[in-house]
């Protein structure tokens, strides 16, 4: 198996020209028939690593997932770009099974979802084994470990694959699980040396935003007024607060619907399926509500109350901007919420883990400091830059040099041979004389005393600051003791400065709030009236084939496609995100619903002096009036461009396929020259060289510097010309 082979797969099946980071990386590793683990956020296109292998490699890829709910989505996906596939769970009738397990005998299935209670149970194995399973996908892997936000029991039974299986290789994949659930899935699954690939966390298009949690429901409505026609998810913590906004939204003129385990399962369903089609916009639900989605056009996530913690945290507000858009994630904190989730977990197994991540979770809401940095860096990755796209970043509060007060921190904690947990570090500091430090020898460390000028409440604050920024983080499997990040050394060795502020509430909350809307409204719109007409056609087909919008394309394809407008296979074929079976399936509708447009807007023209500013690129805008008659010199008369500008539009549009007699564009016998030119100089040669040999060998013509780019762009439509 091959890297093209892969590549290959990935424009055929799915339309797209190369892989994300590290996707192509773990595609060879499963060639090779090695374990992994993969740690890839929601969105960050973890599915692609076992299905590009699906389509590739003989044999059936088997993939462990405990989301009975998702598999239906994910399989109606794969069919709607032409990959065979199916799943086994306990939500079938006999008939259905049959039919599946029949399919997966007869070597007809790329892919076999199953949950793990199917493939667990008894004869499972031995039914396997009757065909070629090329991999096991063992998805949400990080609820194998008792140290996940999610842990399930029943899961560490798939120890048992290894045994079972013990040459095809395992791949692990999560969105969410710290440097600790990493190491704990590998061991539990058996494949202790397996390589992680840890992917970057960063979603740059999800803005992040923290309020005070005063008058949520206000808040939440003028949050909504500023993103008309926009699905969203509001979390709840509890099922009356579900239900009690979901009413509160539609007095106020709102699509909302609440999604709890209260519910009938016939009504969870409904809500689930009407959200997913577009008919439903705003879900205000419970935690459940989510993971068995994979809607990609979800444009903003809130939070109405705190999470138990940063991984479930990140995990949804992960739901919003799958596609790739800007989305917008807004969370509600009160020092209430942490007491009623403190009381919550307290009297739960696991307690003091989940505890001490409750707390990183309020360090996060209260934090001064760019959030983007301190989710980053819980997750291990180290990023020492502020994000931009975050409240602390719009509205930055006063920094100071804190350098000094870190190096104390960092090296108290390097003498204290990384053993001592966060109050221990600031006794040490202040110069406490408590008994357990003296008996520690901890009062003869350098250290010692050296932080007696601040409070241990300014410590504590600080510390969490050199947490939250990288420098520091907390070993929950040690007694949640301090140690040093590899940034620490810059700072210790290297003269790193550290900025920290001062722990107070200095923003102006209305004032920013106001900020945002007028910068929202004045910002220019991506989307126009061809995207909405574009989502008209994905709403009807499909209704027709019965399957959630954003199966056919995504938003973001969508976008694509409003901003370059083809209008033939072949242009729609170069737009990210169109496959072979889905530009077969389904171009024709697009191009038909582009050309209307087109149509439409030309004859809905105004005069030039009153024409608002066009969604289309120049280019397009050329080829648009070139395509209804205008000459290339009253184009470019009337739109105060250069004639080799106005060329240069017409070669873009031509290249990127659209309809265009490109021979009309240039003089006399030019292409017969260019072809001849080309077979002259072996077709490599720029296509300056081919002008100079037509002005060399063919002294009549007249062909132009200003013609340069329609040459490049019929010698890249047509390589066949330049053959000897």
């Amino acid at each position: 198996m091959t890297a093209e082979l892969a590549r290959s797969a990935l424009k055929k099946y799915f339309g797209y020209d190369d892989f994300r980071p590290q996707q192509l990386d773990i595609v060879e590793h499963v060639y090779a028939g090695r374990d992994g683990i993969v740690l890839m956020p929601t969105g960050g296109g973890k599915s692609m690593c076992f299905q590009i292998p699906a389509v590739t490699m003989p044999g059936t890829v088997v993939v462990v997932s405990p989301l009975i709910s998702l598999m239906k989505d994910q399989v109606d996906g794969l069919r709607a770009v032409g990959i065979r596939a199916a799943y086994l769970n306990s939500s079938q009738r006999g008939g259905e099974s049959h039919k599946v397990e029949q399919a997966y005998e007869g070597g007809e299935l790329h892919l076999l979802y199953v949950s793990p209670e199917k493939l667990l149970s008894p004869g499972f194995f031995a039914f396997l084994k009757r065909r070629r399973v090329c991999l096991f996908a063992i998805d949400e892997a990080h609820c194998i470990s008792a140290w996940g936000h999610d842990f399930r029991p029943e899961y560490t039974m798939l120890r048992q694959l290894k045994t079972a299986f013990p040459e095809v290789p395992v791949l692990a994949l999560t969105a969410t699980a710290d440097r600790l659930t990493r190491k704990d899935m590998g061991e539990q699954l058996g494949i202790p040396e397996a390589k992680q690939f840890i992917a970057s966390f960063n979603r740059p298009n999800l803005s992040l935003e923290v309020r005070p949690g005063q008058k949520r429901r206000e808040q939440i409505i003028r949050f909504i007024r500023d993103r008309p026609a926009q699905a969203g998810i509001v979390y709840c913590l509890s099922r009356k607060q579900t239900e009690q906004l979901a009413e509160k939204l539609r007095e106020s003129g709102y699509n909302a619907e609440a999604y709890h385990a209260g519910l009938s399962a016939d009504r969870r369903g409904k809500v689930q399926s009407d959200f997913i089609n577009d008919k439903t916009l705003i879900v205000c639900a419970t935690i459940a509500f989510g993971m068995g989605i994979d809607k990609s056009n979800v444009r903003w996530v809130i939070h109405y109350t705190m999470p138990k913690n940063l991984e479930n945290y990140y995990q949804e507000i992960g739901r919003a901007g799958r596609d790739g858009t800007k989305s917008d994630t807004l969370l509600f904190y009160s020092y209430n919420d942490y007491t009623t989730l403190k009381d919550m977990i307290s009297g739960s197994g696991n307690a003091e883990i989940q505890l001490a991540k409750l707390d990183r979770m309020k360090e996060y809401a209260e934090s001064l400091a760019c959030r983007r940095r301190i989710l980053l860096n819980y997750f291990s990755e180290d990023h020492s830059d502020d994000c931009g796209n975050c409240d602390v970043c719009a509205n930055p509060p006063k920094r100071f040099d804190g350098t000094v007060i870190a190096q104390k921190a960092l090296s108290a904690v390097a003498r204290l041979r990384q053993s001592v947990g966060v109050t221990t570090a600031i006794d040490v500091l202040r110069g406490s004389s408590r008994q357990d430090i003296i008996k520690n020898g901890y009062d003869r460390v350098k250290t010692y005393g050296a932080g007696r000028d601040m409070s241990t409440y300014d410590w504590t604050q600080y510390f969490g600051q050199l947490i939250s920024l990288g420098y520091l983080y907390v070993a929950h499997e040690d007694y949640n003791k301090l140690r040093l990040a590899p940034a620490a050394r810059r700072v210790l060795y290297e003269g790193e400065t550290v900025e920290l502020v001062k722990f107070e509430i200095i923003r102006d909350r209305k004032k920013l709030e106001q900020d945002k809307t007028a910068k929202r409204a004045s910002a220019p719109r991506s989307r126009g009236s061809l995207f909405e007409a574009l989502r008209e056609v994905r709403r009807q087909l499909a209704r027709e084939a019965a399957i959630p919008p954003y199966l056919i394309f995504s938003d973001k394809t969508l976008e694509e496609m409003a901003a370059a407008a083809p209008t033939n296979d072949l242009a729609m074929s170069r737009i990210g995100g169109v496959g072979e079976v889905k530009l077969a399936r389904f171009g024709a509708h697009f191009i038909q619903a582009i050309k209307a447009f087109s149509e439409e807007e030309t004859e809905s023209t105004p005069a030039a002096d009153q024409q608002p500013k066009s969604d289309l690129p120049a280019h397009l805008l050329t080829y648009r009036q070139y395509i209804k008659g205008a000459t290339v010199r009253d184009i470019a008369r009337e739109r105060g461009l250069k004639l080799s500008t106005t060329y240069g539009h017409l070669a873009r549009a031509y290249q990127e396929g659209h309809d265009l007699e490109i021979e009309d564009l240039l003089p006399g016998q030019t292409i017969d020259w260019v072809d001849e030119a080309n077979r002259a100089v072996s077709g490599k040669a720029g296509s300056k060289a081919i002008l100079a040999y037509i002005a060399e060998h063919h002294r009549d013509g007249v062909v132009k510097n200003y013609h340069l780019e329609l040459v490049e762009a019929y010698r890249t439509r047509h390589p066949l010309s330049t053959a000897s």
